[in-house]
């Protein structure tokens, strides 16, 4: 059967059989071209790495056959499918993503605004850089104009803001990108996977890069208004004049060793979690909406920290991300322990000032 694999959301087509268990098989031949690895005499190799033919025996079925789940785990991969219907994901490992984030250096990514237009943010090299996520279904799409303003006001001063939502349809977002008359790059993260790089969980999540590219704050809740102070407890006022302290004094409140500390954790059932929503993702593309919802609710039920997940999903679900149905959630969370929001320590410049 045709079948469509989607490596970290990548789209591949290959042959496929699918046993009565609900193993799907392809040929050895297609793993390079769908997965990067190649069947090498001493076992399974790519680039450098290789991992030894005894170690990767099970694998193999029938000769010229390889097993997809059996293969995820031989190369350390979260893997989810829904073989009936054709397909199969393949995400990133909690290992490669925690690294690149411990390294200190800003994930690159290319994403399109509503023009169209791409942007990569390693364009932006050699200016300062606010990250913002965000989405139409949070109350800080309220903050976007704002964001925007202090994008005219400190641009001359090397700065920009690169706002990210993180909303599945573009559609969503584009009203209140407008609305602010955004002229700073607002891109649209349509499948999360930049939000997967950079490890958001809520939104907004505000990343500061400096102008070599590294990362200068991870991962911080900042709000760019007190429209939703009572909620948050966040004061916006000190998240806006630090970032003008950091643009003007170059002084983030951090060390080096600081945002080495507070890189954000990653843990392989997130990875999983991530998984299983961007194959529901493409389900409900493809109009199978039962079953992307089947594993949108496996994806919040392995990681209901990441709210990015369930409530970026509700939308698509018919469900009000405003709602009854947020706030229970939202609750629960409270009630278990999990936060809501993530801010770092309290600024430290700010502190002083």
């Amino acid at each position: 059967m045709n079948f469509t694999i989607l490596d970290d959301r990548r789209e591949v087509g290959v042959d496929a059989r699918v046993t009565g268990d609900g193993r799907v098989l392809i040929p050895i031949g297609d793993i390079p071209g769908a997965l990067g690895w190649e069947r090498e005499p001493q076992g399974w190799c790519r680039g450098d790495i290789c991992i030894p033919a005894r170690v990767a025996e099970d694998v193999e079925r029938e000769g010229d056959l390889v097993d997809l789940a059996a293969f995820a785990d031989l190369i350390d991969r979260p893997y989810a499918a829904a073989p009936g219907l054709g397909v199969a994901a393949f995400g990133v490992s909690a290992t490669e993503r925690e690294s690149a984030l411990a390294d200190g250096e800003a994930p690159d990514f290319e994403l399109r605004d509503v023009a169209g237009t791409a942007h990569r943010l390693s364009d932006l090299r050699g200016r300062k850089v606010a990250l913002v996520f965000w989405a139409s279904w949070c109350g800080c799409r309220y903050d976007l104009p704002e964001w925007e303003r202090q994008h005219a006001a400190l641009s001359p001063e090397g700065f920009s803001v690169v706002s990210v939502a993180i909303d599945r349809r573009p559609g969503d977002a584009a009203p209140w990108i407008r609305e602010a008359a955004a002229t700073h790059p607002a891109l649209i993260d349509a499948d999360g996977s930049v939000a997967d790089r950079y490890q958001v969980l809520n939104v907004p999540t505000v990343v500061w890069i400096d102008e070599q590219g590294r990362i200068a704050r991870p991962n911080d809740t900042q709000f760019a208004t007190d429209l939703f102070r009572s909620m948050s407890g966040l004061d916006s006022s000190r998240a806006m004049a630090a970032l003008q302290r950091w643009v003007h004094d170059d002084d983030s409140g951090l060390t080096t060793e600081d945002v080495t500390a507070h890189a954000p954790l990653v843990t392989a059932t997130q990875q999983q979690a991530r998984t299983e929503a961007a194959l529901a993702l493409w389900l409900h593309r493809a109009d199978h909406p039962t079953e992307a919802a089947e594993h949108f609710a496996e994806a919040e039920r392995l990681a209901p920290e990441d709210v990015t997940i369930w409530r970026g999903a509700m939308p698509l679900l018919g469900a009000d991300p405003m709602g009854e149905e947020y706030f229970k959630r939202r609750e629960a969370l409270t009630d278990a322990g999990i936060p809501i929001y993530r801010p770092l320590p309290d600024w430290q410049s700010a502190a002083k000032a």
